[in-house]
């Protein structure tokens, strides 16, 4: 015992200084290996040799402990490696999840709106059903209306007629467009009862083919009157004939003719409009 007390006291104090910055551990662990190799090696080997074992052990010791702290050290970054990597594809499932939850939501909006179409469509189709009769109508009821009114602009005005019931009959012309062709058709018959206008036209006098200058009031008055200025008259809306004028209503029609042309200031015109009737 005395022996190895000895050899204990020639360690040099540097190691001894090496071996107290272990841990409690690896202090046992170092000890242990320095008693298992005093008590195998003192029956064999001499003082120096037993004290160079001793020291010998202890390096495999601290390159053993480094070794496995370094291994501990490359696993715990690999687990922090690992775990950064499972909180990037949490967030990457979350991102995920919150998209899908949203296409599925735009797809059933989708959805709802194929099937609104799909009701305006078979809605559409029973509107359709409806409103082309009666834009036939319609025409119907213009082209009355045209025979029975004053004639002015007659053959542009049955000719537009004649293009209504054509568009209603063009498959290529939507209901939209129809029904627009028609309204402007009214809208323009219904500006006429609001303005005068002049044009120079044809009129069969007396079997004698006359070129004339037609003038229109509203529709309270068709008149005409020749270039020469001696023939003229109005559309008689009792009679539906051409009635001559005598020359008192002269001057009042020339200068209608040419108030119309922005020749001539508005002011005030006589002219032979029938008053109204009661009806019996």
């Amino acid at each position: 015992m005395g022996a190895a007390l000895d050899l204990l006291h020639r360690i040099s104090s540097s190691e001894r200084v090496r071996i107290n910055r272990f841990n409690r551990y690896t202090w046992v662990r170092c000890f242990t290996s320095i008693s298992i190799g005093l008590w195998i090696g003192f029956g064999t080997l001499s003082a120096d040799e037993r004290v160079e074992e001793i020291l010998a052990t202890e390096r495999r010791a601290v390159v053993a402990d480094r070794e496995t702290q370094l291994e501990i050290d490359h696993l715990a970054e690999k687990t922090q490696e690992a775990v950064h990597e499972y909180r990037l594809l949490l967030q990457e499932l979350e991102q995920s999840r919150r998209y899908n939850a949203n296409l599925q939501r735009t797809v059933d909006d989708q959805e709802r709106e194929k099937r609104s179409l799909a009701q305006q469509i078979h809605e559409f189709g029973d509107l359709e059903r409806g409103i082309v009769p009666l834009l036939i109508d319609m025409v119907d009821d213009l082209e009355r209306f045209i025979a029975l009114d004053l004639p002015f602009r007659l053959q542009d005005r049955i000719a537009n007629v004649q293009r209504l019931r054509d568009f209603m009959d063009r498959s290529d012309v939507t209901i939209a467009e129809r029904y627009r062709q028609v309204m402007n058709a009214y809208q323009d018959e219904v500006a006429v009862g609001r303005n005068i206008e002049t044009y120079v036209g044809e009129l069969d006098i007396d079997g004698v083919v006359h070129k004339v200058d037609f003038f229109r009031v509203g529709r309270v008055l068709f008149a005409y009157q020749t270039p020469d200025r001696e023939q003229l008259g109005f559309w008689d809306t009792q009679t539906r004939k051409w009635r001559t004028l005598d020359d008192r209503y002269r001057r009042s029609i020339d200068l209608g003719i040419r108030i119309a042309r922005n020749l001539a200031a508005p002011d005030i015109l006589e002219l032979p409009i029938a008053a109204p009737q009661e009806s019996e």
